[in-house]
């Protein structure tokens, strides 16, 4: 659908009346509508979500607005974003399977889609401010990082059926506009839309807005993402984008979906968890939080191992599509050129995924969507103590990026900003 004419907002006391024919919802509800409890659960963002629960069960109901819901109807936004979320669902599913919510039903005119109700699932970034750790963490999202973008791309896909999918989501430019404003743009320079804690920050964000050289890496980062559809990504995978348990590990709101390059989803990642650890201060009591400060530094590490051992073993078992194909290495017994090209690839995405890294720490401590890891810190001296050590990091792995060899060397540097003194 192009106009949305006929579309209309549910609200809490609509809902059940609107979607009580629907048999999927009667399945897994219940068939009377007038005993669903009906609770709107969204972030506030861009989207309506609602849990709607009844005597068999219960399902999220998420419903597309025309607009930034965060801003207002002053910044339209398309309907079809669900139409992409639906769709990017639907292949995650395929390529990690048991890695996203089940969908139930999709209605593309009323932009809604009825998915499976996660519980007692909580979202991972509130997990890890409570300071709670997760068992298998590393372990889900690495290999979901590797399987999605490998299975994505022309490493492995179908070449027409690659191109054909590149066409259905070069559609999703709305979105991709978003990305490409307020992350890479918006932080480096005084744009309308942007906050930051002041007067606290003043200082280094005076000193960000005049480095050429990080001005230069954004840019640059800018030019990657808006010119290298490799796979399709997430496109805002972070960890407010991961429901978990001790036992279990999803990944939801993929309505950013592209085809974009490898580097990015693992980097805005990867990047979160580098803002929490950073945070952390922020939320201890009495008791330090240097044991959940080792966690945070651990699973970086573990999820960038994973993902490369996995993203590997692909490569060797799945590597079917039109690149580097195996009548060139394999089938000629040429195991080391294959070695050899897979390297320079995990290379390429390591170097670039540094560099997504910082500009997204950046963004969200000076651009217009913030995360709840600093927003909840109430003390605006605290908060900027830790913002400024999450920018510092921030601003090394972008403009460095091509220079930094390791994680332990970034963990290193991190330890170091911690115990450092902002003043």
């Amino acid at each position: 659908m192009d106009s949305y004419k006929d579309f209309l907002a549910l609200n809490v006391a609509t809902l059940a009346g609107r979607l009580k024919n629907l048999a999927i919802l009667q399945e897994q509800i219940g068939i009377d509508h007038k005993a669903w409890q009906v609770r709107e659960v969204g972030d506030g963002n861009l989207n309506l979500v609602f849990i709607v629960e009844g005597p068999k069960g219960a399902a999220v109901v998420k419903q597309a607005l025309p607009y930034v819901r965060l801003v207002g109807d002053s910044w339209p936004l398309p309907l079809k974003r669900s139409f992409f979320e639906h769709h990017a669902l639907t292949r995650q599913s395929q390529r990690d399977l048991g890695m996203t919510p089940k969908i139930f039903s999709f209605d593309e005119e009323q932009a809604i889609i009825i998915m499976e109700y996660l519980t007692p699932h909580v979202i991972l970034r509130r997990a890890l401010i409570e300071g709670r750790k997760i068992p298998d963490l590393p372990n889900k999202l690495g290999c979901f990082l590797a399987r999605t973008l490998f299975r994505g791309s022309d490493l492995c896909m179908e070449t027409k059926l690659r191109k054909a999918d590149l066409a259905l989501f070069s559609d999703n430019v709305a979105l991709c506009d978003i990305t490409e404003t307020l992350v890479f743009s918006d932080p480096y320079y005084d744009a309308k839309l942007n906050r930051h804690t002041a007067p606290q920050l003043d200082g280094i964000v005076g000193q960000l807005r005049t480095d050429r050289d990080l001005k230069v890496a954004a840019q640059r980062l800018k030019h990657i993402f808006a010119n290298m559809p490799e796979t399709l990504i997430h496109g805002d995978l972070h960890t407010g984008s991961v429901m978990v348990t001790d036992h279990d590990v999803r990944v939801i709101d993929p309505e950013f979906a592209f085809y974009g390059p490898m580097a990015f989803d693992v980097g805005m990642l990867l990047a979160n968890f580098w803002m929490s650890y950073f945070s952390q201060r922020g939320h201890e009591g009495p008791t330090p939080r240097d044991s959940m400060r080792r966690y945070l530094l651990k699973t970086i590490v573990q999820i960038w191992n994973i993902f490369r051992a996995e993203f590997s073993r692909l490569w060797h078992s799945e590597r079917t599509g039109i690149l580097y194909q195996r009548q060139l290495f394999e089938d000629q017994n040429d195991a080391l050129g294959s070695a050899q090209a897979l390297d320079q690839f995990l290379h390429g995405i390591w170097v670039d995924m540094l560099g997504f890294a910082g500009v997204e720490m950046h963004r969200r401590i000076l651009g217009l969507a913030h995360n709840a890891d600093f927003e909840l810190i109430t003390d605006p001296d605290m908060r900027a103590a830790c913002e400024t050590k999450a920018l510092k990091l921030g601003r090394h792995l972008a403009v460095n990026r091509a220079q930094i060899h390791s994680m332990a060397e970034i963990n290193a540097l991190a330890e170091r900003l911690e115990t450092e003194i902002v003043r």
